[in-house]
């Protein structure tokens, strides 16, 4: 399975950002999936590939042409495919993912993760979607999607398409139940 992952090309300010990262690319690689993510080798994104590759798994990076003439590309990867531009990025990430996972970060993953939010509850794609909220980061938008919900802007039932998932853990049991793989596994 592809898992799409959005995260932030640094660091954050805890270190339990980096301890996630590196199990989220441990249950990608050990359980055969493949990690679609922006490319960089730098903050978590690289240390989410980097983990992803420790553990047997395959990485493919999306990365704009831009980004590669600052030497933010991972040299390791499996595949590195390059866009003209971050919306071409943002929409390959999505066609090729078959589940996806924002992790903690900044304005670029808060635009990915809410266009994945769009998709689904514009019929577009019925693709698991987990939100990795560690520590409560992403408590401000749950409490805006609930805002937007109780002022009339978004269908409750919309609001369920994505899962606010506490650790690295729920997130895969999540996208396991969703696609039926925990019944393949058996």
């Amino acid at each position: 399975m592809n898992i799409t992952v959005y995260l932030a090309a640094s660091m954050g300010g805890d270190q339990m950002y980096v301890y996630e990262a590196k199990t989220l690319g441990k249950w990608i690689g050990e359980n055969g999936h493949r990690l679609i993510y922006g490319g960089s080798k730098i903050g978590l994104m690289g240390i989410l590939a980097d983990s992803v590759l420790e553990h047997g798994g395959e990485v493919i990076g999306i990365e704009p042409a831009f980004f590669l003439k600052n030497n933010m590309q991972h040299d390791g990867l499996t595949q590195m495919i390059v866009t003209d531009t971050i919306e071409e990025r943002r929409t390959k990430m999505i066609e090729m993912g078959d589940a996806f996972i924002a992790f903690p970060g900044g304005t670029g993953t808060l635009e990915e993760i809410s266009e994945v939010i769009s998709q689904k509850k514009l019929g577009r794609t019925e693709k698991p979607a987990a939100i990795l909220n560690i520590e409560g980061f992403y408590d401000p938008l749950r409490a805006m999607l609930e805002k937007m919900v109780e002022e009339g802007f978004l269908d409750k039932n919309d609001l369920k398409k994505v899962f606010f998932a506490k650790n690295v853990e729920s997130a895969a049991w999540h996208i396991e139940h969703a696609t039926g793989l925990n019944r393949r596994k058996r």
